[in-house]
């Protein structure tokens, strides 16, 4: 029987601050993101929320409702490195990982009961994972376990702050006062259809035919219907594949006035998202730049090329050229820059240091930037139009890490230094969950 748990942490990055400095410990914390700190609220602590701070906020506003807050400028970088340790401790725990964000993640424990749990629960088994994080990483988390992903996020959400268990045979009558709005992954769209069906909660839609829900929704009805009815069960299964998209959406450090410094800077990004593409062995058929003035009005432009493509100065000359349209009679400072690459297919070189091919050099030579960027300073080695635009504005000598949503593919990469099935690391974590599980036998 499939036995999944959910591990998510709590109020993540004002959990973080807290963590980085112990003077805003029983505080209210949360974290404003915009370029300086001080936009909306992008998280808040549960004493934070008490005060009814949520969200998407502005930063004002909860200063105004919560006086005694204190208001966090994010540290993206640390919270990388937090998130990495607390995914090493989870890895010792199940041979099958699946992060799906910077905070929260899936392990396999259907084979726990013959294995570890003899000697344990699995309530005590998670519970003692929980407090080795809050005390090795410093962070509080909340967990929850049932037959599905779906279900045991369901289970968490429940009951945060700490561990909830959907035991077997119990998930119907768990599901069936819940609304269906909670159900990971579910739009709108779907959620008025269900309404006008009369479903409301999952107990309504275990009711409903399974052929209607089947002829309204197709194959995703079926599973809804299973899954109402504490049927549904699904192993846990990582799967890394190649990304669809690359973009980059970056705030200006102040709103530009002037158009060719704003290009410059786009240019820039374009040369960096050309790199992380070679770098991953892609090439781009549609290159796309949005522009966002300072009364947030927007104008854009998209390329189609008739062949994918992986060199800077293609892309450049397309890029001038939707900028120049963009910008044709335009007056209003430059806010915000949006760069995108997508329909994206397989390059299918492995770069060398001396290659056959124009593919094959410049991705060598994206790769040996990227490792002395890595060991010595992202400046160490620039384009000219990189360095260009550290001497239009200091502001961008030591630009501000990026908010570290990264996709699965690459957290995957993070933890085991490879996308291949973490399952070839299979000894390796069959000794230290041997290790784990003595120590636990000891404490209980």
């Amino acid at each position: 029987m499939n036995r999944i748990l959910h591990v998510d942490g709590d109020s993540f990055f004002a959990s973080c601050e807290i963590a980085l400095d112990k003077n805003l410990e029983g505080r209210a914390v949360w974290v404003g993101g915009g370029r300086r700190g001080d936009g909306i609220v992008i998280a808040a602590n549960r004493a934070a929320k008490k005060f009814g701070v949520k969200t998407g906020m502005a930063c004002f506003e909860a200063k105004r409702i919560c006086p005694r807050g204190v208001l966090c400028k994010p540290h993206y970088d640390e919270y990388r490195r937090i998130s990495a340790e607390m995914f090493h401790v989870l890895e010792e725990y199940s041979p099958t990982l699946v992060p799906v964000s910077i905070d929260e993640g899936f392990l396999d424990f259907s084979t726990m009961a013959s294995v570890v749990w003899r000697d344990t629960t699995p309530e005590k088994y998670v519970r003692e994972i929980c407090d080795r994080i809050a005390r090795e990483v410093d962070i509080p988390v909340s967990a929850g376990l049932a037959n599905s992903s779906r279900l045991a996020k369901l289970a968490t959400d429940a009951g945060k702050p700490g561990f909830l268990e959907v035991k077997p045979g119990e998930e119907k009558e768990f599901l069936k006062d819940r609304s269906v709005r909670e159900l990971s992954g579910i739009g709108k769209n779907r959620q008025r259809s269900l309404a006008a069906l009369g479903a409301l909660t999952f107990g309504h839609v275990a009711k409903l035919p399974s052929t209607l829900l089947k002829q309204k929704f197709g194959i995703w009805g079926q599973q809804l219907w299973l899954f109402a009815n504490g049927l549904w069960n699904e192993p846990l299964l990582l799967e890394v594949k190649d990304r669809t998209t690359i973009s980059s959406n970056t705030t200006l450090p102040y709103d530009e006035p002037d158009y060719e410094a704003a290009l410059t800077f786009a240019l820039s990004e374009a040369t960096r998202l050309t790199g992380q593409l070679r770098r991953e062995q892609l090439q781009a058929r549609e290159l796309s730049l949005t522009i966002r003035f300072n009364d947030f009005s927007e104008v854009g432009g998209t390329h189609r090329f008739r062949e994918p493509q992986f060199l800077n100065s293609i892309f450049n000359t397309a890029l001038e050229e939707i900028f120049h349209d963009c910008m044709a009679g335009q007056f209003k400072p430059v806010r915000q820059i949006r760069i995108a690459f997508w329909n994206l297919a397989r390059l299918d070189l492995q770069p060398t240091l001396w290659g056959r091919t124009d593919a094959e050099r410049w991705g060598a030579l994206d790769d040996a930037t990227h490792k002395l960027n890595s060991q010595f300073g992202n400046s160490s080695v620039m384009t000219g139009a990189q360095l260009a635009l550290q001497q239009v504005d200091a502001a961008h000598k030591n630009p501000a890490a990026k908010c570290p949503f990264v996709p699965q593919r690459e957290m995957v990469k993070k933890l085991w230094g490879t996308d291949a099935d973490p399952l070839a690391h299979k000894g390796d974590w069959e000794k230290r969950l041997a290790k784990v599980s003595k120590q636990l036998q000891f404490q209980h």
